[in-house]
């Protein structure tokens, strides 16, 4: 990230811009940072002007606690402020939320499209997602990163194996400095269930997207918001999974955000 700006409460934002024409931000979901969002970034340039960016408390950008997520919105009126007071949101899994709740708080938005938002569509996953909450406060709460990026990979559905694999990998100690930002993603998604009087507010054309090889709840997830907007659509990528291929989803962004 080569530039920076000061969010609403002193908070430095590290963001980088390519590409001409309307302005699109990318907000990147759990774990991850602009870097993650970058690829896709690359070829929406191509006829937009896409601005990708950490979100507080990772990469390079800062973070001021108490935490909010109204902070969150903040940070993106700031930058959309920053590129000329109008832009479109593209948020991926719990990003998508984040960005549902701009458009919905009244930022300068034209266009959502977010990507297999994690809604929990069962009384089951509600309580799996009340314990996660619960657990990882407890962790972070005693610093025990470690502990709270399993929680989370567990939550995302990996495996036990999979999950010890991570642990001794050179991702880990990345992955163990954005723990605390674990926390941010769960306020977003609140208790996890859709927020439909929230949805229902926002004025904007909202693009929801699924995987057709993703787990069916996640399907329900995003068809629940496009039907809770009011100018909500909802569309399937075929062979496509939580780890969607920019190749794939690019063209079909660049279609929704061209109108």
């Amino acid at each position: 990230m080569d530039k920076n700006i000061s969010s609403r409460d002193g908070t430095s934002l590290a963001y980088e811009s390519a590409g001409r024409g309307a302005t699109i931000v990318l907000v990147s979901g759990a774990m991850s940072t602009g870097a993650t969002v970058a690829p896709l970034a690359a070829r929406l340039a191509e006829r937009f002007r896409v601005v990708v960016y950490d979100r507080r408390g990772r990469g390079g950008s800062g973070d001021t606690p108490p935490y909010a997520v109204e902070r969150e919105v903040e940070d993106l009126a700031a930058l959309i402020e920053a590129m000329g007071g109008e832009a479109a949101l593209y948020g991926v899994s719990s990003g998508g939320a984040l960005a549902l709740r701009a458009a919905a708080s009244g930022l300068p938005v034209r266009q959502v499209a977010v990507y297999e938002t994690p809604y929990a569509m069962s009384e089951e996953d509600l309580g799996e997602r009340a314990r996660y909450t619960e657990r990882l406060t407890a962790a972070l709460g005693e610093g025990r990163r470690g502990d709270a990026v399993e929680l989370f990979l567990r939550l995302t559905g990996l495996g036990e194996d999979v999950i010890q694999g991570a642990r001794q990998s050179p991702m880990w100690a990345g992955m163990e400095s954005i723990a605390p930002s674990l926390a941010y993603d769960d306020a977003v998604m609140g208790d996890g269930s859709a927020p439909r009087e929230l949805l229902s507010s926002i004025p904007v054309p909202v693009l929801s997207i699924a995987g057709d090889a993703s787990p069916a709840w996640m399907r329900a997830a995003a068809r629940a918001i496009a039907e809770s907007v009011p100018r909500g659509t909802y569309r399937t990528l075929g062979g496509q999974t939580h780890m969607v291929e920019p190749d794939v989803l690019a063209p079909v962004l660049a279609e929704h955000f061209a109108r």
